[in-house]
């Protein structure tokens, strides 16, 4: 059974962190024991900006969803209603911050939403909606209560009661989603979603089925992602070697391939990215 001894996430995707640092404070913290299955973290951010600043905070998708409590922060489309969750994002995701604001979070493990709620998250792909709209009204209502006037050790108790499955385990089929995430997560050294197959001896159709349902976003697409958080990590941690090399390490074929991916993603190229 994954748990935290057995990370299928990590730290990466957040653009300048920084920069970031300078008008957020952002925070991860454990989740209950047996919550550990499902759930990779809690995430808190907190920010007082003055009244004429502003600040985009830019993050690379992950694949996993979200069920987020914000107050001081209205997501468009949303309206009013402080408890969202978000699906898997293709695309960068931008935030413009301003004022005072407070979120608290939990991010999924990769397919711990699909497991937790018994329904495709394939639908939620790009999609940012009222959490009532995707589990029970309930649980939604008594996380509105949640807010910037309790600690972050009260919020994840509230969390860590209302998500509780006493007794339950995921089923087979989600530890098996969560085996292969791991699987690339351990081994930077595959690149091509054949070579996971054949590591984790799992049929490609199958793999394709499982991701579908449970993440939202297909294999390849995951293996990809990671290739490109391990190169930005690596530009934000200040390399200086040449962007061949960092395209070679990461297992492009060419620097120019590499570029044109990194660029659809993250905005800009990468010898641009590391300029700036």
């Amino acid at each position: 059974m994954a748990d935290r001894r057995n990370a299928t996430s990590t730290a990466a995707g957040v653009l300048r962190p920084d920069e970031l640092a300078k008008h957020v404070r952002l925070e991860r913290l454990p989740c209950a024991e047996t919550l550990a299955p499902w759930v990779e973290n809690y995430w808190t951010l907190r920010w007082d900006l003055p009244a004429s600043a502003s600040f985009v905070s830019s993050t690379l998708p992950h694949p996993a969803c979200n069920l987020s409590v914000e107050k001081g922060h209205l997501r468009a489309g949303i309206g009013v209603d402080p408890v969202v969750v978000t699906g898997v994002p293709t695309r960068r995701f931008d935030v413009t911050i301003r004022d005072t604001g407070w979120v608290f979070a939990v991010k999924f493990r990769p397919g711990g939403l699909a497991s937790l709620a018994g329904r495709s998250v394939r639908p939620l792909r790009d999609v940012t909606a009222p959490a009532r709209t995707i589990l029970p009204a309930a649980l939604a209502d008594d996380l509105a209560g949640l807010g910037p006037h309790l600690g972050d050790d009260d919020c994840r108790a509230q969390f860590d009661r209302l998500l509780a499955r006493p007794g339950v385990v995921p089923e087979p089929a989600y530890e098996s989603v969560l085996e292969v995430v791991s699987v690339m997560l351990e081994d930077r050294s595959l690149v091509r979603v054949g070579q996971v197959e054949e590591r984790c001896g799992i049929e490609r159709r199958r793999l394709q089925r499982l991701f579908e349902r449970y993440v939202g976003v297909s294999p390849k697409w995951t293996l990809a992602r990671y290739r490109i958080h391990d190169a930005v990590t690596d530009l934000d941690a200040g390399y200086d070697g040449s962007l061949a090399d960092l395209a070679a390490r990461y297992g492009w074929f060419d620097q120019a391939h590499f570029t044109r991916e990194f660029t659809e993603l993250v905005g800009v190229p990468p010898s641009t990215y590391r300029r700036e």
